[in-house]
């Protein structure tokens, strides 16, 4: 598979760190290997690609947040769209993703103590159905690794049904699972 260009002097410095940081990601399979490319040409396509206001749709950061001993991790119950998901949010500008995926799981959990592991964890193209006045729209969410300290008491904020600590490896085997969760991980299961 072709790797991604280097990013191009007509983009935007934002656009270019985006850029960056989507090239460093080692993407482990086919599948995320074309994911790479296709956020890369995403990123490409224009300069306010990071804004929420951007129609075809936008970047966002997530957040695989584990638990200090790495067995399980944080999910959330999404007020909106009514699933199990990993914790995290739109960008709202800001193209450095990492700190996108760090302020929502803080946001999000009530957890202090955060931190991020590494680079790029896992890319996920998603439909968001339309909601009020928001049209259909992508999200282009890239994923980080977020480790929690030793206080896992969260706090469930205006965005969640609920929150719970779950066991990863009971997420990797339950075939009714959120696909990109059960990738996430089986991804961080083989990596352990």
């Amino acid at each position: 598979m072709q790797q991604p260009t280097p990013p191009a002097s007509d983009t935007t410095p934002d656009q270019q760190q985006l850029l960056a940081s989507l090239m460093a990601y080692r993407a482990d399979d086919a599948e995320q290997r074309t994911a790479q490319t296709l956020f890369t040409e995403f990123a490409r396509s224009h300069p306010d690609c990071c804004q929420r206001t951007h129609p075809p749709g936008h970047f966002t950061g997530s957040a695989w947040l584990v638990g200090a001993d790495g067995t399980r991790v944080l999910l959330t119950h999404h007020r909106k769209l009514g699933r199990w998901l990993q914790l995290g949010g739109h960008a709202d500008g800001d193209a450095d993703l990492a700190r996108v995926a760090l302020r929502e799981a803080e946001e999000e959990s009530g957890l202090a103590g955060l931190h991020v592991e590494g680079g790029i964890f896992d890319l996920d193209c998603h439909a968001i159905p339309a909601r009020g006045n928001d049209p259909e729209h992508l999200h282009w969410d890239v994923r980080y690794v977020v480790r929690a300290g030793a206080d896992e008491r969260y706090a469930i904020s205006t965005e969640s049904l609920d929150l719970a600590w779950r066991p990863i490896a009971a997420i990797a085997a339950d075939a009714n699972a959120d696909a990109s969760l059960r990738r996430m991980a089986v991804k961080w299961l083989q990596a352990r």
